[in-house]
């Protein structure tokens, strides 16, 4: 592992809190050489650090997603499995919604680095796997549902929902006519 020069990691930390406000502003279409320019960096000592679109918004939503991470593992072996499936949904769905440009980060089309894996997915769903296993085993959910059909699913209901006048609100309305559609009550 090569160790950053004092000035790289401060360029690091600087575009990325600049990243974060303009994601926030702009959503995931935030023009990078207008995040260079806040930053007071060149376009290049931006790539250097995010070499793709999809690298930026990966480091920008980390602490989300490592959160998410964390509750689906707390919640894997609940006693009622339908229950914390629907736990880590709905945790999903508010970040989804109330962060602007994370559905974005989410989506698994469209991204500007085809060879790039979109990391923000692939650690959800390591994560989730285990939750949808349980929830699958009692039941709660058809055997063929996916970890990545459900992040697709709350990810197009934030991404429909984003200018709404309260998103979260009727994200988490739209996420409970999918669930009753997915997994009703018995």
């Amino acid at each position: 592992m090569t160790v950053q020069r004092a000035d790289a990691r401060r360029n690091y930390a600087r575009i990325l809190a600049v990243a974060e406000e303009e994601v926030a502003a702009h959503g995931a279409d935030a023009s990078l050489e207008q995040i260079a320019r806040t930053a007071g960096v060149g376009s290049a000592t931006v790539r250097r650090h995010f070499p793709s679109r999809s690298a930026l918004l990966e480091a920008v939503f980390s602490e989300r997603i490592e959160a998410l991470c964390a509750r689906a593992v707390e919640l894997t072996g609940a006693a009622d499995a339908r229950a914390a499936l629907l736990d880590w949904l709905g945790a999903l769905t508010t970040y989804a919604a109330s962060a602007r440009g994370m559905a974005d980060a989410l989506t698994q089309d469209g991204m500007d680095d085809p060879e790039h894996v979109n990391a923000c997915s692939a650690k959800l769903s390591g994560a989730a796997d285990p939750l949808l296993r349980d929830a699958v085993r009692a039941g709660a959910v058809a055997p063929g549902v996916t970890v990545a059909d459900l992040i697709t699913l709350v990810t197009g209901i934030a991404l429909a929902t984003e200018h709404h006048p309260d998103p979260a609100v009727e994200a988490h309305r739209l996420l409970g006519l999918t669930v009753a559609g997915i997994s009703p009550r018995r």
